[in-house]
Order: structure tokens, then C-alpha cells, then sequence
């Protein structure tokens, strides 16, 4: 598998990765990183909004919501507080599928995302384009006649067609029964022209595209959900955790539920 990792151009799990603080990245990750920070320095901020909405919403839907089975499309490279680890914290017997194309991320993965004795976790090696091969090797662990949470984060901006993505989502969304939940969040383009100039520019450095998307764009992902409040909001401001309502970061998330 590790024949299969390309180093020679920038990959944004590894990007994100470098972005959290972790090491799992390579020097072509940490220049392009870098180049990003230079132009919209508040990227790392975003990024840790982003990895801090998942952690919220994984705990309330696991706690307040009682979703005992997970999964989670674009893994990304493992670092503190991985979907496993906050469901099973909640509820051990939490089942949880992760899925990602990176052979890097699923190295990591399979190495280190144990899961708890009670519960069980897989790693599914398929892109999200194929959604169907995505549910079939699910249903190997997942209970798809029991509710479920789909978690897409940061990953249908490497979706570029609109009418893609949304398929892709319906398509995932139509496998699950009533009472699952989607918890989608991806990059949004609403409050710095500095973050546009560097996506434009990340696009071009030959890594795979991230198209940003305005909060109607990403609204459209819940249509025929019920939304839990607060709603589509900067994921900053989704049941954050202080007292003081925190800035807005430019990516937009929301929990639905499917009824």
C-alpha cells in the first residue's frame, strides 16, 4: 500500500493533518500548508472549527440523539478524538465505518483506530463518488434496518458539480432508515476574500480541488431533513461549548435528521 502514496504533490488530508498540529505529512504538504496560511492565515482557525463541530456532534448524536452506528466518508488522517473514540466514550457498543481513497489514511487507520471491546470499527478503501461500493462494504458491520449517522466532513468539496455531490448524498441518505442523521460541514466563501485567493490557488498547485460552497449551496444537502438547532450555522456556532458566542469561521454545518 505504501507504494501507492504519492509525495510528489500536496494531499489535502495531509494538509488538514499538518494544519491540527499533527505529523503525518510530508514536507510537499507542510510548503503548500504554509503557502495557504500566508495568503488566509485563518485557515488553521477553520480548521480546528471544522475538527471541533465533528467532535460536538458525534457526542450529542450519540448521546441525545442514541445512535449507536456511525459512518464517517473522508476519514482523514486519525488524530485526537476520532469518531470511535467519542461515540464509544458515550455508548462502547457504538459501531462506526470509516471510509477513504487515501492509502496513507488508511494505513494510519487500520494501525491505530482500535476499537472498543464491546463495540467495533471498520475501514472501508472506496471513494466517495461510489457510494454504492461505500454501503455495501458497510452493511458488513452497520445494521442498515437501525438508525445511523452519516458524517461527511470537509469532503464533498472535492466534489465539484453541484448536482454530483447532491446525488451523492441522496444516494447515501436513501440507503439509511428513518431516524438516521446526517452531520455535514464543508468550506464555505462568504466571509474573506483572502480564503477564496488561496483555494484558487491550492486548486491550482496540482493537489485534488476543494470547491467552496455558500451556505445555500450546502443547505441543499439537508432538503427533506429536519434540522437540529441552531441549524446551518458557521460551524463555530454549532452548540459551542462557551459561554461567549464564538466567531464565525467560513465553514457551514448542520445535523439533520431523516424522518
Amino acid at each position: 500500500m505504501a507504494g501507492t502514496i504519492d509525495t510528489s504533490v500536496p494531499h489535502s488530508a495531509r494538509i488538514w493533518n499538518y494544519w491540527l498540529g499533527g505529523k503525518d505529512n510530508y514536507e510537499v504538504d507542510r510548503i503548500a500548508g504554509e503557502q495557504f496560511l500566508q495568503i488566509f492565515p485563518g485557515m488553521r482557525e477553520g480548521a480546528l472549527a471544522s475538527r471541533a463541530f465533528l467532535t460536538r456532534t458525534i457526542a450529542w448524536l450519540a448521546g441525545e440523539a442514541g445512535i449507536r452506528q456511525f459512518l464517517d466518508i473522508g476519514t482523514g488522517l486519525p488524530t485526537a478524538d476520532n469518531t470511535h473514540e467519542i461515540a464509544q466514550r458515550v455508548a462502547p457498543e457504538s459501531r462506526v465505518v470509516y471510509a477513504d481513497n487515501d492509502p496513507l489514511v488508511l494505513a494510519h487507520a487500520r494501525a491505530l483506530l482500535t476499537s472498543a471491546p464491546e463495540g467495533a470499527t471498520d475501514y472501508v478503501d472506496a471513494d466517495v463518488r461510489d457510494p454504492g461500493a461505500i454501503l455495501a462494504a458497510a452493511a458488513a458491520t452497520l445494521d442498515f434496518a437501525r438508525p445511523i449517522a452519516l458524517n461527511l466532513s470537509g469532503i464533498m468539496g472535492h466534489v465539484a458539480d453541484d448536482e454530483q455531490a447532491l446525488a451523492i448524498v441522496r444516494h447515501l441518505l436513501d440507503a439509511l432508515p428513518p431516524g438516521s442523521y446526517l452531520a455535514l460541514n464543508d468550506g464555505s466563501n462568504v466571509h474573506s476574500a483572502a480564503n477564496q485567493q488561496a483555494h484558487q490557488e491550492y486548486n491550482e498547485s496540482g493537489a485534488l480541488p476543494y470547491v467552496q460552497r455558500s451556505p445555500e449551496q450546502i443547505a441543499r444537502f439537508f432538503d427533506g431533513l429536519e434540522l437540529i438547532e441552531p441549524g446551518l450555522v458557521s460551524v463555530s456556532r454549532w452548540r459551542p461549548l462557551g459561554i461567549r458566542e464564538p466567531a464565525e469561521v467560513d465553514g457551514y454545518g448542520a445535523v439533520g435528521r431523516k424522518p
